[in-house]
């Protein structure tokens, strides 16, 4: 693996001392069989997060899924910051999202709210949850059957 600074941005604080920086990093990754992973990684106080992924032969998503966990360990040693994987870290980019009555609830909320602004309710969940299209269509069916929402055609 070899790791190179591509650029950085610093925010100046109220007094004057730099209050953050983040910074990029250019990745590559070499594998004995010919394969390579090109990445830029955006390294800032909270972590490292994987900007932009360029694979020669393409990954699986089981590989892309790991990726970071790859290089996460070995960029953070060079860039000086604590890998995300501490305990109570969470690596997923999703948000939690309560189970059960719970979420169906929150579900529900987010999409009557999106149908009175005008805007697409299935998106609107969708961005709420972090969830693809099809799962959020399963969660607004159970919040549907929950009787959370009306049902979507009358039945005879």
């Amino acid at each position: 693996m070899s790791v190179w600074p591509a650029w950085e941005v610093r925010e100046d604080g109220a007094d004057g001392d730099d209050a953050g920086v983040t910074s990029w990093w250019g990745v590559r990754l070499a594998f004995p069989d010919g394969a390579q992973v090109d990445l830029l990684a955006v390294v800032s106080d909270a972590g490292v997060c994987i900007e932009d992924v360029r694979a020669q032969p393409a990954l699986s998503l089981d590989d892309l899924a790991v990726l970071a966990e790859w290089v996460e360990g070995p960029l953070s040693e060079v860039c000086g910051v604590e890998p995300a994987g501490e305990p109570g870290a969470s690596r997923h980019a999703r948000p939690a999202w309560p189970r059960g009555i719970a979420g169906q609830w929150l579900v529900a909320r987010e999409y009557r709210a999106a149908q009175e602004e005008g805007v697409d309710p299935v998106l609107a969940v969708m961005g709420a949850t972090g969830h693809s299209r099809r799962r959020s269509l399963s969660l607004i069916a159970q919040a549907r059957d929950t009787g959370f929402l009306t049902a979507r055609h009358a039945r005879r």
